[in-house]
């Protein structure tokens, strides 16, 4: 990854990996680290880049973008999305090339003042307008809400490829080759749908109006602005994006629990013992204080059934359960079985802070109710197993 590399015809990958950040928009965690793609297209009579990188890659950024132009002179900048880690060099670049061009739709404009003070040299588009670079035709198509305002894509129409921005991104830096018939599908596809998860799933009826106006599009390459670039099958990319988008899981569940001193957990451990008397083989159990929220997220978008226990801590749920119950209304995932326990000492709490969740998020929620006073007994162990089973024989319905 340490020089330019033609990914099409003129088409070039100018990107970056990074390895240093710990965590991505300072929230999830990139044990994989994470790539910044960025393009260059060069036309017979015109050259345009397709976003930048984040601000610390200046060097390599530049190297690589020199390498590509092979002393040709930036002509345009696509902005397909204005967040830092895709626009975080625009500046520069106009500092270098002081009469280039910057292609955006109209909520780019603020934008780009706003961060830049860049308020000349912009050509504003709108779905539909083009952008002849000489053998190459860019047309733009905006995205709004994937995941920005000002979120769109490009279509080189000459060669099909999608520059597809966040849409289609996963987490995890590149490690040898850049295109999905370079590697394992396992090694991108998790980490693409924890970035689904985290990032775009709250828009996921965006996505599915996106996906019916790229629809019309003779697409034959994907490539996003993070994470492996597509060529080999576009359906399946595009077929994971409208699984996950309309909330279709696999036969499968997560368990997750906020436990103190271990009861609340054994409570899990019944639940899933449950499940797996269902048939159930796909069972994921997570200990909120000790599993990123990101990798939960990721699961629960990826089964059709979970089950939230929490301990009572201070008259309310534990505070990870909380968390966790916090960015699933943010999303508000369907077509899902919902599981809930509680326990308490000196104060309920839990359940009912659970049952307040339930009614909000509006999923299909199996019984039974599970509240336990300090440790469970051998019946409440029993209820909680009933509860796994009933969740597994949902799955199988």
């Amino acid at each position: 990854m340490y020089k330019a590399i033609q990914v099409n015809k003129d088409t070039f990958w100018t990107g970056v990996n990074d390895y240093e950040s710990d965590m991505f928009e300072s929230l999830w965690p990139l044990p994989q680290g994470v790539a910044y793609n960025s393009y260059v297209i060069t036309g017979t009579t015109a050259t345009a880049a397709i976003d930048t990188v984040k601000g610390p890659y200046l060097d390599e950024y530049y190297n690589k973008l020199l390498q590509a132009l092979n002393g040709r002179t930036l002509n345009y900048l696509v902005v397909n999305h204005m967040e830092p880690d895709h626009a975080g060099l625009i500046s520069q670049l106009k500092s270098k090339w002081p009469s280039l061009k910057f292609i955006g739709n109209a909520k780019t404009i603020p934008l780009l003042k706003g961060y830049h003070g860049i308020t000349e040299d912009i050509i504003t588009v709108k779905d539909g307008d083009t952008l002849d670079l000489g053998g190459h035709v860019l047309k733009f198509a905006t995205v709004p809400m994937l995941h920005w305002p000002e979120s769109m894509v490009t279509f080189d129409s000459s060669t099909g490829v999608l520059f597809s921005n966040d849409s289609f991104g996963g987490f995890g830096a590149h490690e040898g080759g850049l295109f999905d018939d370079e590697k394992l599908n396992s090694r991108w596809e998790d980490e693409m749908l924890r970035y689904y998860a985290c990032i775009v799933a709250k828009y996921s009826n965006v996505v599915q109006a996106a996906l019916r106006k790229l629809g019309t599009l003779d697409i034959k390459n994907i490539f996003p602005s993070h994470g492996t670039l597509f060529r080999k099958d576009i359906k399946q990319v595009i077929s994971l994006y409208d699984k996950w988008s309309r909330f279709e899981g696999d036969n499968g569940a997560v368990v997750v629990y906020g436990s103190m001193y271990g009861n609340t957990k054994r409570m899990a451990e019944a639940v899933c013992s449950g499940l797996s008397s269902a048939d159930v083989k796909e069972i994921r159990l997570y200990d909120s204080s000790r599993t990123d929220p990101s990798y939960i997220l990721r699961d629960i978008w990826k089964f059709k059934a979970f089950a939230l226990l929490s301990c009572t801590y201070n008259t309310q749920l534990y505070p990870p359960i909380e968390a966790i119950c916090s960015k699933l209304l943010n999303r508000m995932p369907k077509n899902k079985f919902l599981g809930i326990a509680g326990s308490y000492s000196w104060s309920k709490g839990a359940l009912t802070a659970l049952q307040a969740f339930a009614e909000k998020i509006k999923l299909e929620k199996i019984n039974p109710e599970v509240e336990v006073f300090t440790s469970p007994t051998t019946e409440d162990l029993s209820k909680c197993f009933e509860l796994g089973k009933n969740l597994g024989e949902a799955l199988h319905e």
